[in-house]
């Protein structure tokens, strides 16, 4: 088939090099260059980057209007894959295809509508999710379903998550695609409970440790590595990294404190505790736990004033 393929980030490469293999990719459509790092560096998206690479004719747009959609019409595609591109498609833009638009969607619809399904799923401390390919139509992924698969969700971080989820939903796209290529795909109105996936906050990545231990790593999961974890010491936000869970036996210090175990550290929880391998403070890089305790081997991370004076077991 002829297809124009809709992505931006990494988790839409492994679905558009699927897709090369098997069908014409007449052009790629991807969001425009934008700065990246402290340097604020012009570079391009991951999927420009592979479309290039792949010597694929490349649209750049931030929205589905204007000029960008006369070139869609042009093109005369069969029809539109799209992973994360990051822009809605409107009426005229889902015609610009003889069989439509179709989205590989990173969770089992309806649940988890919206930019972050894998981060949202992981914060709830959900165990399993899936992948969804379906039709676009005009709501917030509300189209009806060519294919699902139910998947594990690791208890590994949303980056390391949606690693593994793009390398399966790129084998499912691509079966999605040989269905709509034989005539063979059918079109099943999603059903159940529906739930959304807003974007993610900065300010939702902070820590509460009065809370359990196993909510501040679902939370801990769900925000790494973007926008990244943070707590606060003595009023400044600190960036941290490698939470995991304590061992049996290590030290449950109060909620919030910090202390060294056997072969790492661990900070308190409102039931327990979480061991750290790092902690970056303000304007500093991140460094280990060991060498940031050795210039201030009190710090503690700021609690409410209740917390603060309530009692902790353990």
């Amino acid at each position: 088939m002829r297809i124009v393929f809709a992505g931006t980030p990494a988790a839409a490469v492994p679905s558009l090099d699927a897709l090369h293999a098997d069908h014409d990719i007449v052009a790629v459509l991807t969001r425009p260059d934008a700065p990246v790092g402290r340097r604020r560096v012009l570079t391009p998206s991951p999927v420009k980057s592979r479309a290039e690479e792949l010597g694929l004719p490349v649209l750049e747009a931030s929205r589905l209007r204007g000029e960008v959609l006369g070139e869609l019409e042009a093109l005369g595609a069969d029809a539109v894959a799209v992973v994360a591109f990051g822009a809605i498609a409107g009426p005229r833009a889902l015609a610009t295809s003889r069989l439509g638009w179709f989205n590989l969607h990173f969770s089992l619809l309806p649940q988890y509508r919206g930019a972050a399904p894998v981060q949202r799923a992981l914060m709830a401390g959900r165990r399993r999710s899936g992948l969804t390919v379906f039709r676009i139509d005009e709501g917030m992924d509300t189209g009806p379903v060519v294919l699902q698969r139910a998947l594990d969700l690791p208890t590994a971080d949303a980056g390391t998550v949606l690693a593994e989820y793009a390398e399966t939903g790129a084998d499912l796209l691509a079966e999605a695609f040989a269905l709509l290529e034989a005539g063979e795909h059918t079109l099943t109105p999603q059903s159940g409970a529906a739930s959304h996936a807003q974007k993610l906050d900065p300010s939702e990545a902070q820590l509460d440790f009065t809370r359990p231990a196993d909510e501040v790593l679902a939370r801990y999961r769900g925000v790494s590595p973007s926008p990244g974890a943070w707590a606060t010491i003595a009023g400044q936000r600190t960036k941290l990294a490698g939470l995991a869970p304590a061992r049996p036996d290590d030290h449950v210090p109060r909620p919030g404190e910090i202390a060294a175990v056997p072969d790492g550290t661990v900070i308190g929880t409102g039931d327990g505790a979480v061991r750290i391998d790092g902690i970056q403070p303000a304007g500093k890089p991140m460094r280990a736990v060991a060498e940031f305790l050795r210039g201030r081997p009190d710090a503690a991370f700021d609690l409410d004033d209740d917390a603060r004076d309530g009692d902790h077991d353990g």
